[in-house]
């Protein structure tokens, strides 16, 4: 009888399925805050960001995003297509590309410009979107909140939690990550 062997293309393809699906059902879930509600799906963009590669993770991110506001809030779709897919962008170059000898640097700057990211692009959306700057500027502190909770989550879950070493088994790891 063969042995089967499952490719590493096939692998990588179904780890971005998983984190856009935990993406997906992540958007429908709030924790609801005075004034607002906070999502958890920052988290699972992060966490995805600083382990694929910048493409996989804009998928993740971007069209995750987008495909789990189109469900359930799409007027704010195509604003998250944009935000959440920068916010993984940026994680991901970032934190894979830059400072190669301090991947702790890297690895919390990449966080940091992905949430600014995030944060920026909901607030140049929620103002085109409900076309008032009053509201984007009311919603601001809860994307604010959000973004940090999910970096937080995310660098918790990859670093101490050992996500990065069952991504590194599973062989999606994106080889630009050394440890951190």
């Amino acid at each position: 009888m063969k042995s089967f062997k499952i490719s590493t293309t096939t692998v990588k393809v179904t780890a971005v399925a998983v984190f856009m699906a935990l993406n997906i059902v992540m958007c429908t879930f709030s924790i609801p805050v005075p004034g607002g509600h906070l999502y958890l799906c920052d988290a699972i963009i992060c966490c995805a960001a600083l382990m694929l590669d910048p493409v996989s993770a804009f998928i993740v991110g971007g069209v995750g995003s987008f495909l789990g506001d189109m469900m359930f809030y799409p007027v704010a779709m195509f604003v998250s297509l944009f935000a959440h897919g920068l916010q993984a962008l940026f994680i991901s170059m970032i934190s894979h590309y830059t400072f190669k000898n301090h991947k702790l640097v890297s690895t919390v700057l990449g966080l940091a410009v992905g949430s600014v990211f995030m944060v920026g692009g909901y607030f140049l959306g929620k103002t085109f979107v409900y076309a008032n700057f009053q509201t984007a500027v009311i919603k601001l502190p809860y994307e604010i909140l959000q973004a940090v909770v999910g970096a937080v989550l995310a660098f918790l879950l990859c670093r101490n939690a050992g996500l990065y070493k069952l991504a590194d088994k599973f062989g999606i790891l994106y080889s630009g990550r050394g440890k951190m």
